[in-house]
């Protein structure tokens, strides 16, 4: 089975304009997605990229744009301000990187993208505990035993590998989608990801 590896920040709102349908095409092709929801901070610094609060004001406003046109484009309810925004995704990640650990990368997967729902369409605070507890039922986890998992502090050390991981592949943003060698950089490129798993 062919796999791809899925490289996303829990907070990024291009990795949840792309989640359903990233999820509909690995399943359509019978791929198998690895998660890894790297710190891309330390990506940035290490790939040239700069930190949102840190662009300049136009690329800040060009943003807020893009994200209008492709909410509309798209008929996903996100929220261009959430309330929540950034989150501290520590937790998130561990949880998420804790079920990938265990072999269930498919609820991994699920967290994932709960999480990005919750946090750009609900507005929840997806740091707190309780609320990724239930996002991770909500996944077909036991959220309550996987929260408390996920605070081990060995995930900390695993994430950092993968993020090391990361950057030595060419991973620069978020959503990366890896197939072999090749790197698809950002739900827009979803369309050129699908002709490559039919190209075989």
């Amino acid at each position: 089975m062919r796999e791809i590896d899925y490289f996303l920040s829990l907070n990024s709102p291009w990795t949840h304009l792309g989640a359903a349908r990233f999820a509909a095409l690995a399943a359509r092709h019978q791929v198998r997605v690895r998660v890894f929801p790297v710190d891309f901070g330390v990506i940035f610094a290490a790939t040239g990229g700069l930190p949102l609060p840190r662009r300049s004001p136009q690329r800040q406003a060009y943003r807020l744009q893009e994200l209008a046109r492709w909410r509309d484009h798209l008929g996903l309810p996100i929220q261009i301000h959430p309330p929540h925004f950034p989150a501290n995704e520590t937790l998130a990640a561990q949880a998420v990187i804790a079920l990938r650990e265990s072999g269930e990368g498919e609820k991994a997967l699920a967290l994932a993208h709960h999480v990005l729902k919750a946090l750009w369409e609900e507005g929840r605070d997806t740091a707190d505990p309780a609320t990724l507890a239930a996002l991770a039922d909500a996944a077909g986890a036991d959220g309550a035993a996987l929260i408390k998992r996920a605070e081990e502090p060995g995930w900390a050390a695993l994430r950092a590998r993968d993020t090391e991981a990361a950057i030595a592949r060419g991973v620069f943003g978020a959503p990366s989608y890896v197939l072999g060698e090749e790197i698809f950089w950002g739900q827009d490129r979803l369309d050129f990801l699908a002709r490559r798993l039919e190209a075989g």
